[in-house]
């Protein structure tokens, strides 16, 4: 085997365990959201078991997509650093406005979801909780857009 062929398999795996953590965490921000508001408005203990419980879950996705997403982006420049140089000057504003969201704006509502329950007012908790939702949301897009502009240039 190739180094060519070596480093096609390693983006390979690591895209293939990327798409994962990604999508169940877009998804489940919006349930976890759907929770808090249910436990808000009809004070029944069964939604906040449940927003406790898939939060973890939530935060381990979480955790995993962003490790292996910041891997891949390495990758971008160390297996394709030509086909990088070509495409920087749309690729690079694209993938940093989703660092932007995603670091950013999700990191610091998600550290208020995850360990501000008992902390912070309820009507804060879940506007985190929401704003959480809508960043991964929003990296969504940005990654997409990036993705159908080198399907389309």
């Amino acid at each position: 085997m190739d180094a060519f062929l070596l480093s096609r398999l390693q983006f390979a795996l690591n895209i293939s365990f990327h798409i994962l953590f990604p999508t169940i965490t877009m998804a489940m921000g919006w349930f976890l959201f759907y929770f808090k508001l249910r436990s808000n408005t009809s004070g029944h203990p069964v939604w906040m078991r449940m927003y406790r419980f898939w939060v973890r879950v939530f935060a381990l996705s979480f955790a995993l997509g962003v490790v292996s997403g910041v891997t891949m982006s390495f990758q971008f420049g160390t297996n394709w650093p030509g086909f990088m140089e070509k495409v920087g000057n749309v690729a690079g504003p694209l993938l940093g406005y989703e660092v932007l969201t995603a670091f950013f704006l999700e990191a610091t509502f998600l550290g208020i979801m995850l360990f501000g329950i008992r902390r912070v007012p309820n009507w804060l908790h879940t506007a985190s909780t929401l704003i959480v939702a809508l960043g991964t949301t929003t990296s969504a897009f940005w990654i997409l857009a990036l993705n159908s502009w080198m399907q389309t240039p």
